[in-house]
């Protein structure tokens, strides 16, 4: 395994590092807006599998591989960032199953799938999350223990704090959901949330 001493930076690190807003911080808030936590929770599921496809991937070299084929990434990033576009269009129109609809029973919500793969595509096709790992994991591994349980415990400490971060900032959403609904201002609320989804899409296709 690994000892205390290297928990006790790496837990820190990362916990600063998961906290600071990105894009599937910013996901997470927008979903916390429109769907609500619980349903949040399968976007996060999807977000949890991406994260530690490319941790794991990472740490064991695989990642170093695929950055030197841009082109796949590049493809990836355009397909989710105009998906995320989309969706951002739509829900700045209050349409589609993202937006938050005027009436409860305006229609059928987003179903667990879309919000999983929605989570697992803006996870992966950030290419600056695989070199991010690839940054951030080696000093943390020490060559004279196995490596299989060393990264095993990190991802699993990355993904911990990654899902009570998302799970913060999809609080934080529904708050202000909950603040801005009172005065029943639903156009206005899909419109921050579409602008935020926006802003993620172009994210992901230009970062």
């Amino acid at each position: 395994m690994m000892s205390w001493a290297t928990l006790s930076v790496f837990v820190p690190t990362f916990l600063f590092v998961s906290l600071t807003p990105g894009m599937c911080m910013t996901l997470a808030m927008v979903l916390g807006m429109t769907q609500g936590v619980k349903r949040t929770l399968w976007m996060m599921v999807g977000e949890l599998l991406g994260v530690g496809l490319v941790a794991a991937a990472a740490g064991a070299g695989v990642a170093a591989l695929m950055l030197r084929q841009p082109e796949l990434f590049v493809l990836f990033k355009w397909v989710g960032g105009a998906y995320l576009g989309y969706l951002g269009i739509m829900m700045w129109r209050s349409r589609g199953r993202m937006a938050i609809p005027s009436e409860l029973d305006a229609g059928p919500p987003a179903s667990p799938l879309q919000l999983a793969m929605q989570g697992f595509v803006t996870a992966v096709a950030n290419p600056k999350g695989w070199a991010f790992f690839m940054v951030l994991l080696p000093p943390f591994l020490d060559s004279s223990r196995p490596l299989p349980g060393q990264l095993s415990l990190l991802i699993a400490v990355i993904l911990t704090i990654e899902f009570a971060s998302m799970l913060v900032y999809a609080t934080g959403g529904k708050t202000l959901r909950n603040v801005l609904g009172k005065s029943g201002n639903v156009r206005l609320l899909n419109r921050i949330a579409g602008t935020l989804m926006i802003g993620v899409g172009l994210w992901l296709a230009f970062g």
